[in-house]
């Protein structure tokens, strides 16, 4: 059942996709395609950043950020909540959630966003929407999001207190191109940003113009499948930063490769749930 009246033309490419990358393959396989990816392991991964333009007032700051759970036949329910139960184990001050919880249908989301808000980070859970996000009812997905307790960024930005001082979070909309990305960062960003949430890596160009510390992304899977040890020599070739740190001038992006999949393989490149902590 779909969350909306009539699929979409991209919502029917998504589910042919589906039929034949994903669904497909696993019943000619007898279900062992899919038992196999949900033996796979989904790591913590530890970074420190640090940028001269991170507040030296926000020091130490620890985020949680998670991103595309792709909640559907390759990300059971129970496997979601497993991965932000990781998340939460690790106490981080914020969480953020860069988007793709969804991969096809919207309806049966709700506990997902009921477990990211329920992490009770002291200075909330942040969302942005991804591409897979708007492919079945979008406001089916931000209205869930919001009622759970999630803060949901389209476009926005909000401030949160922090040990007495500020920090300034934006959050974009999916967009495609950079030139797309980078316009939605110029009108979201014209003051003061210290965090940008983009499902979207490519905004990271825009982001670095303004001169914004960090930006989380993810979108990429990190190709999925990787060189061993060369991460970013992978499946993710229309993106030039898909996996992990990367800087522009003394601005950073990091590109989390996600906790799902959009085909049931993973080489080289394990699922993550990152705890970020930020240092001027």
């Amino acid at each position: 059942m779909r969350a909306s009246d009539k699929p979409s033309n991209k919502y029917r490419r998504a589910k042919m996709r589906n039929v034949l990358f994903t669904s497909g393959p696993n019943k000619i396989t007898r279900g062992r395609l899919f038992r196999k990816h949900f033996d796979q392991r989904i790591d913590i991964k530890r970074v420190e950043i640090s940028t001269p333009l991170w507040p030296k007032e926000l020091d130490g700051l620890r985020i949680g950020h998670i991103s595309d759970f792709h909640l559907g036949d390759l990300m059971p329910m129970d496997r979601a909540l497993a991965a932000v139960q990781m998340l939460k184990d690790e106490e981080p001050d914020i969480v953020a959630c860069t988007g793709d919880v969804v991969d096809l249908n919207a309806l049966g989301a709700a506990p997902l966003f009921n477990a990211m808000a329920n992490i009770k980070a002291p200075l909330g859970t942040m969302l942005v929407l991804g591409n897979h996000d708007e492919l079945d009812c979008v406001s089916t997905i931000s209205n869930m999001a919001l009622n759970s307790g999630v803060s949901l960024l389209r476009d926005g930005r909000c401030t949160i207190n922090y040990n007495g001082s500020k920090l300034h979070v934006a959050g974009i909309d999916w967009a495609k191109s950079q030139k797309k990305c980078s316009a939605k960062v110029d009108r979201v960003c014209r003051d003061e940003t210290h965090l940008l949430l983009s499902h979207n890596p490519k905004a990271f160009q825009g982001a670095a113009q303004h001169n914004i510390p960090l930006t989380l992304s993810g979108h990429t899977h990190g190709g999925q499948l990787a060189v061993r040890d060369k991460p970013d020599a992978n499946l993710a070739v229309a993106h030039k930063r898909s996996h992990g740190l990367y800087d522009m001038g003394d601005s950073r992006l990091f590109v989390t490769v996600g906790v799902g999949a959009w085909f049931p393989l993973r080489i080289n490149c394990p699922a993550e749930v990152a705890i970020l902590t930020i240092h001027s």
